[in-house]
């Protein structure tokens, strides 16, 4: 997978990729109205469908014999109240502890006997496999005279980089990370090119951690060459006009057993110089004073000058400062200087610096800043707000390339420099579009289209023309007219207007009997819009109704949408998440004991926050990688950015709202929860393991019914990106496989 802004921890999910999300990288990715699909691969496999009024599957009795899980005399005082915390000793790193190493083990033997005994795992697990075997592209960019994109041939368990001469010419392997490791558990986290496209620099991910190793690879003849920068993370690669070297930041060497768990903090941006050792980099900006703040640099194309953009939080909230360049011993120079607004480094046009901002924009709008006059009076609005959510601009071949949300849908507008509308991009289909990256002086880009029933398809755009050309696509063994997608508005508890994308297989009809799945996400300014994915593709072969919703907190309106999904209004969240499993029941297209839900990261806390609030609506809950003690998230690794979003329980008034949806500390004795499966992964240093583990272990404690609450245990993984093929296949088959056995789901007689 290819980065252009390189990591960024702001949110619970990583911000490397196009679209955002998860899993099988979601490009956070949109459309309005009806698409559809076909499968055309015949009957490979026995018809999974749900048969109206199937008996709903129980949970076998012995399930109901947890692994004994020791319970502490553990209290914490936070602003006089005391709250009790039984299960703190599972915050210790697994690979640091023992007795949680143990705890693992048995968990994940409990939940593999209750997935094995499934009859219907391995049909899923078989059918997974066959529609995840397509090719599947991303990236596409020109660096020098050539052209690169990624592709996985279908089971690959890593994407390969490839290289051209020309559009048409004839790819070559240029990075194979699959070499790197046995269990594809190495992956390639990002990739930026010099200028010249001689060099090309690549991050490592091993086991699926956030740390990363930067090399550096001769492009022409493919070899690596001596560089190695270690202990970086939420960083990119910010080459110099010279292609000698590159701007990046970079940790102090954590102390031993604290790699996976410490706070990250003093992050400072160097200067590597190709072909030297990383102790001879140059220090280019710390604030030693501020050691919470991260910062990242980019290069604008003339050269000229670095941008540096300094953040504290999960919110898009940056200040500025820029070097430059052409004075040698200059010091970085301030000039944006709180952290009230965005200001997202666009582009440059002499002293003038482009940026997309909210500032009296809440949809944001582009402005340049001369550096020469940077006080705001002297500021120039370059496109203005509009009714639609801007959510990236590019500055390509001297145009803007201006990607918008419209009620979650993509619209692309093109601009010429004075901000005048040229023309809209013309994609013949409602589809999700992400990229248009490039530099000033090219003269064509590329862009991907992907949505519920279309895997992403690479076109080459020409600047000049306007025209579109499909660069590469995949062929898939399914056809579109087979599926079905519409969006549809409902109205939360307040009254809010919310969107919902909904996706099913042709022929299910609302009959209050279909199986349902309710996706959701809600926070960090994240768009939830329609993404293509094998695993939900599999659901809906399954005859289940695929649900999607755009909750509050997400950045589908802009920043006023965001903002009232946040910190003391986080219950928005999941109003609307409850109100969207209320229209689905109401409108028949399930019944709540065949509606499960399903969210990872930022979306596993959803999860667990609704389902303990509300744990008769729901028949089943899948939880992924959750943050779910809301008291002590900013205690570890990248947790202290997200209190932009959440609020911190330091603060007394926020920590009344945390306590009060922290799902950890919401579970109750005596109640009977829906079945249940948490999933996490012992090398996730995003979101650490301890929330899942603590969570399922306190819900094992508390359930009353017999319905299971289990525990998936991912091993050499981290939270989701660059985790293998053969893990992602694996860990979707036993989702379904849950949800077969939990929501009755039965073979077509």
């Amino acid at each position: 997978m290819r980065s252009r802004s390189g990591q960024r921890p702001f949110s619970c999910d990583t911000k490397e990729t196009p679209g955002r999300i998860d899993g099988e990288l979601w490009p956070n990715s949109t459309r309005e109205t009806t698409v559809q699909m076909r499968t055309s691969i015949g009957i490979l496999l026995p018809a999974i469908v749900l048969l109206a009024g199937a008996p709903l599957g129980a949970a076998d009795p012995e399930v109901r014999n947890y692994p004994e899980t020791k319970r502490v005399d553990h209290i914490d005082t936070y602003h006089g109240k005391q709250v009790a915390d039984p299960y703190r000793w599972l915050e210790q790193d697994v690979r640091e502890a023992p007795e949680v190493a143990a705890w693992v083990a048995a968990q994940n033997k409990l939940t593999a006997a209750y997935l094995d005994s499934i009859a219907e795992r391995e049909t899923i697990r078989r059918r997974l496999t066959e529609l995840w075997n397509f090719e599947k592209f991303d990236g596409g960019e020109k660096a020098g005279s050539r052209y690169f994109f990624s592709k996985n041939d279908g089971l690959q368990n890593q994407a390969v980089v490839y290289k051209l001469d020309s559009l048409d010419g004839k790819p070559e392997v240029l990075i194979d990370p699959n070499q790197w490791s046995q269990d594809g558990t190495v992956a390639l986290s990002s990739y930026i090119f010099s200028d010249d496209g001689r060099y090309v620099a690549y991050s490592v991910a091993d086991a699926g951690s956030d740390w990363r190793i930067w090399r550096v690879m001769e492009v022409e003849t493919g070899k690596a060459l001596g560089d190695e920068l270690k202990w970086t993370k939420f960083t990119t690669a910010a080459w110099t006009k010279d292609n000698k070297g590159f701007f990046y930041g970079r940790f102090d060497e954590p102390k031993e057993g604290a790699a996976f768990q410490s706070l990250n903090l003093n992050q400072k941006l160097y200067y590597h110089r190709v072909g030297t050792a990383q102790s001879e980099d140059v220090l280019v900006y710390q604030r030693a004073d501020n050691p919470e703040w991260v910062f990242w640099g980019e290069v604008s194309s003339d050269g000229r000058y670095l941008v540096i953009t300094i953040a504290q939080g999960s919110a898009d909230k940056y200040r500025i400062a820029y070097k430059d360049l052409s004075e040698p011993y200059g010091m970085p120079l301030d000039l944006i200087t709180n952290f009230d607004n965005e200001y997202t480094f666009v582009g440059s046009d002499g002293s003038r610096l482009f940026f997309q901002t909210d500032v009296d924009a809440p949809r944001k709008r582009l402005i340049a800043i001369d550096v020469t006059r940077p006080e705001r009076e002297n500021w120039a609005e370059i496109i203005a707000e509009s009714e639609d959510t801007l959510v990236r601009a590019n500055f390509v071949g001297n145009l803007f390339l201006a990607t918008y949300l419209k009620d979650a849908r993509t619209l692309v507008k093109v601009h010429a420099m004075d901000g005048k509308f040229i023309r809209e991009v013309e994609f013949g289909t409602l589809a999700t579009a992400t990229g248009f990256f490039g530099k000033r002086g090219d003269t064509e880009t590329f862009y991907s289209l992907t949505g519920f029933a279309l895997p992403p398809t690479l076109y080459h755009y020409d600047i000049i023309t306007g025209e579109s050309t499909e660069f590469r696509k995949p062929k898939v063994a399914f056809d579109s007219n087979d599926y079905v997608t519409t969006q549809i508005f409902y109205n939360s508890k307040d009254g809010t207007r919310v969107p919902m994308f909904i996706s099913h297989k042709k022929g299910v009809t609302p009959n209050g009997e279909n199986p349902a799945l309710l996706y959701g996400y809600g926070g960090f300014n994240i768009s939830t819009p329609p993404r293509f994915s094998t695993a939900w593709l599999a659901w809906m072969e399954m005859g289940g109704v695929l649900a999607a919703a755009n909750l509050r907190g997400g950045g589908e309106y802009g920043e006023e949408w965001h903002q009232a999904g946040t910190k003391l209004n986080k219950q928005n969240v999941f109003d609307d998440f409850i109100a969207a499993a209320e229209w689905l029941i109401a409108n028949k297209y399930t019944r709540k004991e065949k509606l499960a839900i399903n969210g990872r990261s930022n979306g596993g806390l959803l999860v667990g926050a609704v389902m303990t609030q509300r744990p008769d609506l729901f028949g089943a809950c899948l939880a992924d990688v959750g943050v779910m003690d809301m008291l002590r998230f900013h205690k570890f690794t990248a947790g202290r950015f997200w209190t932009g979003d959440y609020g911190s329980s330091d603060n007394a008034e926020e920590f009344e709202a945390l306590l009060a949806y922290s799902p950890y500390h919401n579970l109750k004795e005596g109640v009977e929860y829906p079945p249940t499966l948490v999933t996490t992964a012992d090398t996730d240093d995003r979101v650490v393991p301890g929330h899942s583990f603590k969570f399922a272990a306190r819900l094992q404690h508390a359930q009353a019914g017999d319905a299971p609450a289990l525990a998936r245990i991912e091993t050499r993984a981290g939270h989701g990106a660059g985790t293998p093929t053969v893990k992602l296949i694996e860990e979707a088959t036993d989702k379904w496989a849950f949800l077969w056995k939990t929501l009755g789901m039965k073979k077509a007689e």
